[in-house]
């Protein structure tokens, strides 16, 4: 499976490089513009693959450490209850998981509030918010600072 060298669509949809919280090899890891809960992401593979089962197998490889530092890094940003990995893929065609972390109360970031509205039952992706582009900052900020730090 090739290795793309530039961003592909979903990644551009999703503000890349703007919303990007860390870059690994094979996957980049984003702030999801939509917040349909409190530090929402989005998981995209950089191969050129339309198919989960047709990433390299570098990528399912790395998708250990990366899955490891995303419920890490979220864990010490906010204490979820759950995190739903919803793999999708009906408009944007690049493989990718919206990844949601999932709260049984209603959590604040900078005076906003962030209710998770399908708790405890499937995610209400139309729920949430749209923060202003200066509230993503913050918040992808916020997440980076406690991301953990690349291996090696």
């Amino acid at each position: 499976m090739t290795l793309s060298s530039k961003p592909n669509e979903t990644m551009a949809k999703f503000g890349y490089p703007g919303s990007l919280i860390r870059d690994y090899r094979r996957w980049v890891v984003l702030l999801r513009p939509h917040q349909a809960t409190l530090a929402a992401l989005v998981l995209v593979c950089k191969d050129e693959a339309q198919a989960f089962g047709d990433i390299s197998g570098e990528a399912f490889a790395e998708l250990q450490q990366v899955i490891g530092d995303i419920e890490a890094g979220l864990g010490a940003f906010r204490p979820y209850r759950k995190i739903n990995y919803l793999m999708l893929m009906m408009v944007d065609k690049d493989v990718h998981f919206h990844v949601l972390p999932r709260y049984d109360a209603a959590q604040e970031f900078q005076g906003l509030v962030f209710e998770d509205t399908g708790w405890p039952a499937a995610p209400a992706l139309a729920g949430g918010l749209h923060p202003e582009p200066a509230e993503l900052d913050e918040l992808a900020a916020a997440v980076r600072a406690v991301w953990p730090a690349p291996a090696g």
